[in-house]
């Protein structure tokens, strides 16, 4: 099936009446009826208690809600979204670097419709990303009720009231986006770091509004403690309004303590998922920094500046040595590094995607093919990265015990 995907806000806005017309006859997703519910519908994930009612069944517990399901036309995987019902790609494709500025619009058409074809079916964006160009739309050669898009909310424009998490910002910000997608609903919007300037009631009200409207299915965060997503899911449980499903996490071989220590308590409490990024620590545990900065790698990039002291620090070069013992268990287990990392990734609890951050179809194959050998993080195999690695974080009932 031919897929086409527009990835700037220049090649969207030429896009055809025609093309788009699957898009604006699509159902919209809130209102009172819809799947995102209203303010009555607050309650809507209730972890582990049984719905009331004639017919009603107790909602599973733990990993029931993140049973693996293979695609019917691919070997993808799929999960739960936290404890909401939302099924995602155990992959996805991520837009934060690349689209819209390091990758040519032809390029990053091309990687949208490989990753669909390879079953994919969330795809990131942000309105910060590429200075707002990053984006993704289908031609009515494709339902839009087959794949997940996603914004973030934070970074906007230069004026004070055009960044941030304020109602203002939250509705303002979506709708452009939403204008920029042509589309009229996205599945998440994710608010981008937490607002100390807005209370976390006028955040949690506005994310209710904008699903109660329509614009989109569900909310979550990025980059927040836990404790700022406990007190949302508070603030939402007292007010009858809608909890964030899922926090945005970097996550690979070292910075763990947050997806691994932290996340899963929040999931199993209050049933909040992981979508994770970074997965191959921008490049670093590919190995491509071994001898130096290459000039096409993104260290080399305007405003990648920290990245390039990340890679020269006395730390960036422990890190790499490791990477390099890494590399040879990786050839031991028929992969490749990247392969190894982004698997390793996928096997942590609670984790319902790894966002997949690529150039060239090349990097994309190479790195969908992590799906091979997720069977082989076996217990031994975690258990041997742990020890090259040596920064395992321990939660608070181990260290207890």
């Amino acid at each position: 099936m031919q897929v086409s995907f527009a990835c700037t806000e220049h090649n969207l806005k030429s896009r055809s009446e025609d093309r788009l017309c699957g898009l604006r006859t699509a159902p919209p997703p809130g209102g009172s009826s819809g799947g995102g519910g209203g303010g009555s519908n607050g309650n809507y994930m209730s972890q582990g208690k049984t719905r009331e009612g004639s017919g009603s069944r107790p909602t599973p517990q733990g990993h029931a809600h993140m049973k693996e399901a293979i695609g019917r036309h691919s070997s993808m995987k799929y999960r739960n979204l936290g404890k909401s019902g939302l099924r995602v790609s155990c992959l996805g494709l991520g837009t934060w670097v690349t689209f819209g500025s390091q990758i040519s619009d032809e390029m990053a058409e091309n990687l949208m419709t490989i990753a669909y074809e390879s079953g994919v079916n969330l795809f990131d964006t942000a309105e910060v990303y590429a200075s707002g160009r990053s984006g993704a739309t289908s031609s009515s050669k494709h339902q839009r009720s087959s794949f997940v898009i996603t914004t973030k909310i934070y970074w906007g424009g230069q004026a004070e009231t055009e960044r941030g998490l304020s109602r203002k910002h939250i509705i303002e910000g979506l709708r452009g986006s939403l204008s920029r997608l042509q589309l009229e609903y996205v599945d998440i919007v994710f608010a981008n770091r937490n607002d100390v300037n807005s209370p976390m009631e006028e955040i949690v009200r506005a994310m209710t509004f904008v699903i109660n409207q329509g614009m989109a299915m569900y909310w979550g965060t990025s980059r927040w403690s836990a404790m700022e997503i406990m007190e949302a899911y508070s603030v939402a449980r007292q007010f009858n309004l809608i909890p964030p499903v899922c926090e945005q996490a970097e996550y690979h071989y070292f910075q763990r303590d947050k997806v691994e220590v932290q996340l899963p308590e929040l999931y199993h409490k209050i049933g909040v998922g992981a979508m994770t990024w970074s997965p191959l620590a921008c490049g670093l545990i590919t190995g491509k920094y071994s001898d130096g900065v290459p000039e096409c790698s993104r260290a080399a990039m305007k405003g990648y500046q920290w990245l390039k002291e990340r890679v020269n620090s006395e730390e960036g070069r422990r890190q790499l040595a490791k990477i390099k013992e890494l590399h040879l268990l990786a050839d031991r287990l028929g992969c490749t590094a990247a392969q190894l990392a982004i698997a390793w990734c996928l096997r942590s609890e609670g984790v319902s995607s790894v966002l997949l951050g690529v150039s060239n179809t090349d990097q994309l194959l190479e790195n969908l093919g992590a799906l091979r050998i997720l069977s082989q993080m076996n217990p031994q195999t975690i258990a041997e990265i742990d020890a090259l690695l040596g920064n395992k974080p321990h939660s608070k009932k181990e260290l207890r015990a």
